[in-house]
């Protein structure tokens, strides 16, 4: 098993700063791998994830919170409704550009996955491999009443803590950026169609067969409109997390795809 050096890394925006994290294999090959978290998450909660990764792959994995999130400074103000497709030309421009990283492959979960659309469709000649976990490609009744649901377990005495810990001051930001965007007739309307049609290269979407956050028509959707190659795995008896519920199969998944040519 490879050694892994991890370092941290301040990122220098307009709007702040944001915190990440890298895991560097002894003996690194092919290009990074760069993770982009959920509605709710942050590095800390990517939990040991992104250190297997990085063993399993031999890759450098590099995680960040975006802005608002984690160890990264307060959002000023609430999230526009074109949040997912913004945070290509925000935070992740600003990680690329510091981190000199002229290629890489995504990994996005929940929103994350979103996002990743975006930057890969923003840096079509950049992103080599494109891999989607649990992601919505547009706002549907069932992803909408989850979030309901979620929000309204939030409020109850105590469940906020849950956030205080990764979140700190900014835990009530967080619940609202998901819950209240989400839920805005702003968003309503909201898909991923127009960027997922620029994306070109080899795309991987994972989804669990029980995701309370969306069916297996949103994978369906986002392999059916990308422009490169696609592949779609559905895994079973998962839910929403399949990198923490079946961790090993989706390594070997996400391994399985870099390698291919």
């Amino acid at each position: 098993m490879q050694e892994l050096s991890t370092r941290h890394h301040w990122v220098e925006t307009e709007k702040g700063r944001l915190f990440a994290q890298s895991w560097d294999p002894s003996a690194e090959c092919g290009i990074p791998i760069v993770l982009l978290h959920d509605s709710l998450g942050c590095v800390a909660l990517w939990r040991d994830f992104p250190a297997r990764l990085a063993q399993a792959s031999g890759r450098r994995v590099i995680a960040y919170d975006r802005l608002g999130f984690g160890r990264s400074s307060a959002y000023p103000g609430k999230l526009p409704p074109s949040f997912i497709e913004d945070e290509a030309h925000g935070g992740f421009r600003a990680l690329c550009q510091q981190l000199s990283l002229n290629q890489f492959a995504l990994f996005g979960h929940s929103v994350g996955g979103g996002m990743a659309v975006g930057c890969a469709a923003a840096y079509a000649e950049s992103c080599r491999r494109l891999i989607t976990e649990s992601a919505q490609a547009f706002a549907d009744t069932t992803t909408l009443k989850e979030i309901r649901v979620a929000g309204r377990q939030f409020a109850m005495p105590g469940q906020l803590e849950r956030l205080r810990r990764y979140h700190g001051e900014k835990s009530e930001w967080v619940l609202s950026a998901w819950v209240d965007t989400w839920l805005s007739n702003a968003f309503s309307q909201w898909s991923l169609n127009e960027l997922l049609a620029k994306v070109k290269c080899p795309l991987l979407a994972l989804h669990g067969d029980h995701d309370e956050y969306g069916s297996r028509q949103h994978p369906e959707r986002i392999c059916a409109l990308v422009s490169g190659p696609s592949e779609l795995q559905i895994l079973h008896d998962c839910g929403h997390v399949p990198h923490r519920e079946h961790t090993e199969t989706v390594l070997a998944a996400i391994t399985w795809f870099l390698a291919l040519r």
